[in-house]
């Protein structure tokens, strides 16, 4: 019987320890309340805005200074593709030359609309560059940092699958046409199973050789990373 009672208040004992520590656990993850959840916001903003600052050049023209550095006051009710002029002044702690407050020119567009010289996206390396057709994937987008647009500066965009892994075509059609016979313009591009099939079948007997000459000739034969060329 006194076993029975030590084994009872035993797990009596566990089971309000582990209440207790899930009880603290659920207090220690309270959501934050509205005001404090902007204050957590507005911190980011400012710590945002202190890089940015950073990031502008002292003694310069104040006209010259890029967008991060600037406050425009942007008309949303302009016609698209037309010229029109924004009040611009500098963002406090930015120290320039010249007038702190001034008119800069631009086109009337959403920054998803700028052309793709005025935009930076991320390129990735993971898809088909040779595929046809050539893979199209959703990256983000950056305006630069002199234009000016509507909108979010930073946007998603469909762009062509548009990378090198440092292959040159110039080299790969010369090993064809050379030493296609034993696989090397395979073995350069990095198709090993091939290379190794046409170094023993002796470029299938010339007609593997003169089929990859043309395929590579054609850009349809490219590295197997599926990378462009040089």
């Amino acid at each position: 019987m006194r076993c029975i009672h030590i084994n009872i208040r035993k797990a009596t004992f566990i089971l309000l320890t582990f209440l207790a520590n899930n009880i603290r656990t659920a207090d220690n993850q309270i959501p934050l309340s509205n005001e404090e959840f902007k204050k957590s916001n507005n911190t980011k903003e400012t710590s945002l805005t202190k890089n940015n600052i950073m990031n502008c050049p002292l003694n310069m023209e104040c006209k010259e200074l890029s967008i991060q550095c600037l406050d425009c006051k942007l008309n949303e009710n302009c016609t698209y593709g037309q010229e029109v002029t924004a009040e611009c002044q500098i963002k406090s702690q930015v120290k320039c030359k010249g007038d702190t407050k001034f008119l800069k020119s631009h086109i009337c567009r959403y920054c998803y609309q700028t052309e793709n010289w005025e935009h930076e996206c991320e390129l990735k390396a993971t898809c088909e560059s040779v595929a046809s057709p050539r893979d199209i994937y959703i990256t983000n987008c950056t305006v630069k940092n002199n234009l000016l647009c509507l909108g979010h500066r930073t946007f998603n965009k469909k762009v062509k699958c548009n990378w090198t892994g440092g292959y040159k075509w110039l080299t790969a059609l010369i090993l064809s046409i050379t030493l296609g016979g034993f696989g090397a313009d395979r073995f350069y591009l990095g198709h090993w199973q091939e290379g190794i099939g046409k170094l023993f079948s002796f470029g299938g007997l010339g007609v593997w050789t003169i089929i990859d000459v043309v395929l590579i000739s054609l850009h349809y034969l490219g590295p197997a990373d599926g990378s462009l060329y040089l």
